[in-house]
């Protein structure tokens, strides 16, 4: 293996330092050539880019020529970069380091200090910061990411037939949707860093009244978030199959062939969850485990993927549906605004009263940013389709190995390909042979002093152990969802494969994106090892109202599988109650 990867940044002198935290749940895979450059290197950093100088905490001259700053790759491996993320605190007076670090990156203790550079303070941008702040506090409703969700689903429903079309339409198709990429992550990524705002605020009120579980309780059941949407469908069809004899019996008699089998079923209700099935792969097949990758599989492009979540949702007894859970946070969460403005009014800080309303209103940003990302996934998956069908077409004429082998393009030779894609069999294997290694490693979670080390240092996956936490133990992590739950672990380390989740269980997870959200329904808590206070595990357990820890380092190794824990996602602590003996 080469000590880097083809397509890796070079590390940055203004911005020394580079983390893994959110950017694992964006990619938590290596990153495929045509992956990054097309999406990444070409449109989605760009926009990330854009964002942050219309957010007014930065400016063009902030970044260096050529490469987004904000976004990196190294050993193929997605990073943010830290130090940059940071100015957004440095040069808003509303939030402190200390409060952006929490958000972003959950408590660590191995967090790099802030350390000031001579270009960080830029008084002048106070101005434009100060009016993105107001927009942040006073806006309930967005009218311009409405509109781009409309465009979006537009797109998708006039896609025209992918198998018939030349390979001159499908780069065609490839080049219509780029600009829309950068365009569609311009909003998501203000949205994204403009969620960070308002837990810090929140944080201020809770230490005036005593209370440090304010910032979490309050931010939950905010409604009509739009990555939660797919698992209050997935919760119906479970409904349909666990009410119907036939229904049940399909899947009871296992996954492989099953969407083949209820096709042929001829009842009433084998062809109403055929529809409900067919409209939900319409409406989320964009969605799916590292949905930012274009090489991934996606609800559309592997329908088992969604079948086998309800699998592990038909267990669960009705009590369990969403709809109880998201209305008993709506409830919870006025009750407690209810409660936090009569302390507030009986302590007669007029100045705090307006950060607690802001702030309220803020949280729609979480709302907002959902909304955002949910529209940039559906046009990358509509790339994702483009290049899919390219590369099994030429798969099929022995141009290249295999249709996964499309992947090892890069985008600047996207033309090339099509003009001659026999020229590019040999390299795309060779490259292909190497991607995979990349999968082996385990990216450090921080870089730090713009020192990347060679991919010979990085550790092995499977080299990295951990012991087990004893009976007793208290394992801490950041509090993502109120409420304490004791039940089994379950380890969860890919979302398309499951293990057996029944009522009870409490799932632990490596990280979570929105396609593991759906089941987040089997279970009854949740822990990940990573993720802040505006991850997606913690925005749709909120929804969902169930309780869930993020930012346990290490908890898929740490918790023994079939081990019972107590979750308390009020104050970000994972308790190992009984172990049992293998």
């Amino acid at each position: 293996m080469e000590e880097k990867w083809l397509t890796d940044y070079p590390a940055s002198e203004r911005y020394p330092h580079y983390t893994r935290a959110n950017a694992g749940e964006v990619l938590p895979t290596p990153a495929s050539p045509f992956g990054q450059t097309y999406a990444f290197d070409n449109a989605i950093g760009l926009g990330f880019q854009e964002a942050s100088i219309v957010m007014g905490a930065y400016e063009e001259d902030d970044y260096r020529d050529g490469k987004p700053e904000m976004v990196s790759f190294f050993g193929g491996y997605f990073y943010i970069n830290m130090s940059c993320v940071r100015m957004q605190a440095v040069r808003n007076p509303a939030i402190t380091v200390e409060q952006l670090d929490l958000a972003f990156f959950g408590e660590r203790p191995d967090t790099p200090e802030y350390e000031p550079h001579p270009m960080d303070e830029k008084p002048h941008l106070k101005t434009k910061i100060d009016a993105h702040m107001e927009f942040v506090l006073t806006t309930s409703e967005w009218a311009a990411i409405d509109e781009e969700k409309a465009h979006a689903k537009a797109i998708r429903m006039a896609r025209p037939n992918l198998q018939e079309a030349s390979d001159e339409e499908l780069l065609s198709r490839l080049r219509e949707m780029h600009p829309l990429i950068k365009e569609f992550t311009t909003n998501q990524m203000v949205t994204a860093t403009s969620a960070a705002i308002p837990p810090g605020m929140l944080a201020a009120v809770g230490e005036a009244i005593g209370d440090p579980t304010i910032p979490m309780r309050l931010l939950a059941g905010l409604g009509d978030v739009d990555s939660a949407a797919p698992s209050f469908d997935l919760w119906e069809m479970s409904r349909q199959v666990r009410n119907d004899e036939q229904l049940l019996a399909e899947f009871e008699a296992g996954m492989e062939g099953l969407l083949d089998r209820i096709q042929k079923l001829e009842t009433p209700q084998g062809k109403a969850f055929l529809t409900a099935f067919e409209e939900f792969i319409f409406s989320y097949g964009s969605r799916g485990p590292n949905e930012w990758e274009l090489s991934s599989q996606t609800w559309e492009t592997d329908p088992n993927i969604p079948l086998v979540t309800i699998d592990r949702v038909r267990k669960q007894g009705d009590d369990k549906n969403p709809v109880i859970g998201a209305q008993k946070s709506v409830e919870g969460r006025e009750q407690l605004v209810a409660d936090v403005r009569s302390q507030l009014d009986e302590i007669g800080d007029k100045e705090l009263e307006g950060v607690f309303e802001g702030a309220l209103i803020g949280g729609n940003q979480m709302v907002f940013r959902e909304r955002c990302k949910t529209t940039l996934v559906r046009v990358l998956h509509e790339s994702r389709m483009a290049i899919r069908e390219l590369g099994r077409r030429h798969a099929e004429l022995e141009n290249i190995d295999n249709s996964e082998n499309i992947f090892m393009l890069l985008d600047e030779e996207l033309e090339a390909f099509i003009a001659d894609p026999r020229s590019f069999h040999v390299v795309l294997a060779e490259r292909f042979a190497e991607w995979i290694k990349l999968w082996d490693l385990t990216p450090p979670f921080f870089l730090r002093d713009g020192i990347i080390p060679p991919l010979s240092e990085w550790d092995d996956a499977d080299v990295v152990e951990h012991p087990f936490a004893k009976e007793g133990d208290v394992l801490t992590g950041t509090a993502g969802s109120p409420g304490v739950v004791e039940g089994k672990a379950k380890i969860v380390s890919d979302p398309t494969d499951p293990p057996e989740l029944l009522p009870g269980d409490i799932m632990v997870a490596p990280l979570t994106d929105p396609a593991w959200t759906p089941l987040f329904l089997a279970v009854d808590g949740i822990v990940v090892n990573v993720g802040g206070q505006v991850s997606h595990a913690v925005i749709v357990s909120r929804e969902l109202g169930l309780p869930c820890v993020v930012s346990v380092a290490n908890a898929t190794e740490r918790i023994q599988n079939g081990a019972r824990i107590q979750v308390n996602g009020t104050t970000g602590e994972v308790k190992i109650l009984e172990r049992f003996d293998e």
